[in-house]
């Protein structure tokens, strides 16, 4: 596919050149003299517009103006015989792509930042054809994103939240595997049937038998009565059991029974409880690693693989980590009734260079000490304080 570059370029000398050092690209190009000329043929639908920023009718920004009142997406780049830098960042401001300065090297970061256009059309465009196949996206209002890779994950959700197929959650710690869970669980038929989730890594593990499967009275020392197991109360339902990987290899082989039989034996018990349960589990080790290792049981790790969602890390969301930032920075607001704040450029700026070692989890505490901590309205990149893990 021809993608169509409209040039507006007063220097016919310096538009031959800017043509000739696309030829090999398959552009199909337009070169317009002036700016109203560009604009009376926007209705052709250019995919990109090159603007000169100087020109004989009016100026490169009033075209630019133009160019994105007539479809805000139209990616623009701007050439320039000046660098100002007033002038750049006004232009940035006003939405354009690029500004490059026409130096030696400039056909060359035209080149480069036609390229960059032509991703960011394509992403653009795979987000649409992926939100079309979401068929109602306020069913996930809890999972806050609208970059390519979460809503590739709300695509996945949909697929399987109907079924009762076993799910397997993976991804960094802190990148919201329970909230896709949940998600999951709700959109269900199973919804208004328990969902009990169960942190593998917070029980000990002389302990954890006992709270998935239950125990009969006199089933050990202190039972004085029957409990049922997480297994038991999520029958009907979906059950949760995240961090998987920390399982103990011994209960691995009881883990793996359930799931086989789907029966559960309470502690002290002969007598098999039959289970009808959606299983979701989670883990942020890589349980390949762990089957080498001898650390988990091989048959269990192909029984648990289910319908695989990986999610991503905050750093790889883009804009994301705003849209999060401000949902959080409102919540802790709210939580210690302080009026809400907004987030500043510069703070913008920052939150999108960060690499969020700690994921989701490490941006909610930031907004929670941005609340406390600043006395401003407005969060700047000097209230943002990182946490520095040694």
């Amino acid at each position: 596919m021809r993608h169509k570059v409209f040039i507006v370029e007063d220097n016919a000398m310096y538009a031959a050149m800017m043509q000739q050092a696309l030829s090999e690209e398959n552009y199909e190009m337009k070169v317009f003299e002036t700016g109203q000329s560009l604009l009376e043929a926007l209705n052709e639908g250019p995919d990109i517009v090159t603007i000169d920023y100087m020109l004989p009718d009016m100026t490169g920004m009033e075209v630019l103006n133009k160019v994105k009142e007539h479809n805000s997406e139209t990616p623009c780049i701007f050439l320039s015989g000046q660098e100002d830098v007033n002038k750049v960042v006004e232009a940035y401001k006003n939405g354009v792509n690029s500004y490059i300065v026409k130096n030696d090297n400039a056909l060359v970061e035209l080149k480069q930042s036609l390229k960059n256009c032509l991703s960011t059309i394509s992403l653009r465009k795979e987000v649409a054809l992926l939100n079309e196949e979401i068929t109602d996206r306020s069913k996930y209002s809890k999972i806050i994103g609208q970059s390519t890779a979460m809503t590739r994950v709300l695509k996945l959700i949909q697929r399987v939240e109907k079924t009762d197929t076993m799910v397997m959650i993976t991804g960094d710690s802190g990148t919201g595997k329970e909230l896709i869970a949940e998600a999951i669980h709700i959109n269900s038929r199973r919804r208004k049937k328990p969902y009990v989730a169960i942190n593998i890594a917070a029980i000990p593990a002389n302990l954890l038998e006992d709270e998935l499967f239950g125990h009969e009275r006199g089933a050990f020392t202190g039972a004085s009565g029957r409990r049922k197991g997480k297994f038991e109360e999520a029958n009907g339902g979906t059950i949760f059991l995240d961090e998987i990987g920390e399982m103990d290899i011994q209960l691995q082989t009881k883990l793996l029974r359930v799931l086989q039989e789907k029966v559960v034996t309470r502690l002290g018990s002969n007598k098999s409880i039959k289970l009808d349960v959606r299983i979701v589990c989670a883990t942020n080790r890589n349980l390949g690693e762990q089957v080498k290792m001898g650390n988990f049981r091989e048959d269990l790790y192909y029984r648990i693989q289910g319908f695989l969602i990986h999610l991503p890390r905050l750093r790889d969301r883009g804009g994301d980590v705003i849209l999060l930032a401000e949902h959080f920075l409102n919540m802790h607001c709210d939580k210690h009734g302080i009026p809400h704040k907004t987030i500043g450029e510069s703070a913008k700026e920052s939150l999108l260079k960060h690499t969020f070692p700690g994921n989701v989890r490490e941006l909610i505490a930031l907004m929670e000490r941005c609340v406390l901590m600043s006395d401003n309205d407005v969060i700047e990149e000097k209230d943002l304080i990182y946490s520095n893990v040694i």
